[in-house]
C-alpha cells in the first residue's frame, strides 16, 4: 500500500509538531514546514525515513511554491495539508496594536493559509488519483474572542471563511477541507496559562490545558476519513477552560 503524504506547517513546535508525529506515526510521510530548520530537523528525525524538513515561510509566495514543488519532486503527491503555522500579536487594547502587528498576524495566520490552500489545491486537482484534503487549525477564538486579541481573532474568523470557500469549490475535484478549533492545548505559547490568563472581566485567573497529543489524535482521525466523508469542524479543548459561557 502506498504510504500518503502530508505537508504540516509550523511543525518544528507546539502543536504542529504533535500533529506531524502523529501523522508520521499514523503511516504517513510527512513534509514538515517552519521557518527554523534545527526543530523541523529533530521532529523529522523522530518520524523517520518517512519525515522531510523544508524551511519554508507561509507568508512569502515564492517559498510556499518551492515548498509544494519539493514535496512533488520527493513524493509525487500530496494527500493531505494541515494549515496549522500562525502567530500571537500582543495582547493589547484595539486602540494600542501597531500596523505592524496587525499585518504579520494577517500575513501569517491568514495570507499563508490561503497561499498553502492554493497550492494544495492545484496539486491534489491535479494528481492522479485526483483530490486529498486541507485542515484548517482555526482556535475556538475562531468563535469566542479572548480580551486584547482583534488581529489573533480576526484572521481566525477569517480562516473559517476560508475553509467553508475551499470546502465548496473542492467539491468538483473531491478535495475535502474541514477545520478543528483547538482551545488551551498544552504548547510553549499556552503553557502559562494554568498560572494566569485575562478574563473578559478583565481579571487573571488560572485555566486548565490539555496535552496536544489529544489534538494530534484529533486530526489524525480527520485525516483518515474516505473522501466521501468530511468533518467539517470540529472543537477541541480542556474540558473545564472557559469557553462555554465564556465573556
Amino acid at each position: 500500500m502506498v504510504q500518503p503524504v502530508a505537508i504540516v506547517t509550523g511543525a518544528g513546535s507546539g502543536v504542529g509538531r504533535a500533529v506531524a508525529l502523529g501523522l508520521g506515526a499514523a503511516g504517513y510521510r510527512v513534509v514538515l514546514a517552519g521557518r527554523r530548520r534545527g526543530p523541523l530537523e529533530l521532529v523529522a528525525g523522530s518520524i523517520g525515513e518517512g519525515g522531510l524538513a523544508i524551511e519554508a515561510d507561509v507568508a512569502d509566495a515564492d517559498s510556499v511554491e518551492r515548498l509544494f514543488a519539493r514535496t512533488g519532486a520527493a513524493f509525487g503527491r500530496l494527500d493531505l495539508l494541515f494549515n496549522n503555522a500562525g502567530l500571537f500579536t500582543p495582547g493589547v487594547p484595539i486602540d494600542e496594536i501597531t500596523l505592524e502587528d496587525w499585518r504579520s498576524a494577517v500575513d501569517v495566520n491568514l495570507t499563508g493559509a490561503f497561499l498553502c490552500t492554493r497550492a494544495a489545491f492545484r496539486m491534489m486537482k491535479a494528481q492522479d488519483p485526483r483530490g486529498g484534503r486541507i485542515i484548517n487549525n482555526g482556535s475556538i477564538s475562531a468563535q469566542v474572542p479572548r480580551p486584547n486579541s482583534a488581529p489573533y481573532t480576526a484572521t481566525k474568523h477569517a480562516m473559517t471563511g476560508l475553509t467553508r470557500s475551499t470546502s465548496l469549490d473542492g467539491r468538483p475535484f473531491d478535495i475535502a477541507c474541514g477545520q478543528i478549533d483547538i482551545g488551551n492545548a498544552e504548547t510553549d505559547m499556552t503553557r502559562n496559562f494554568v498560572h494566569g490568563a485575562r478574563q473578559a472581566d478583565g481579571s487573571i485567573q488560572p485555566e486548565p490545558v490539555m496535552d496536544a497529543r489529544h489534538v494530534a489524535e484529533a486530526v489524525v482521525y480527520m485525516a483518515e476519513l474516505p473522501l466521501s466523508a468530511n468533518v467539517q469542524f470540529m472543537t477541541v479543548m480542556a474540558t473545564k477552560m472557559p469557553f462555554i459561557g465564556r465573556g
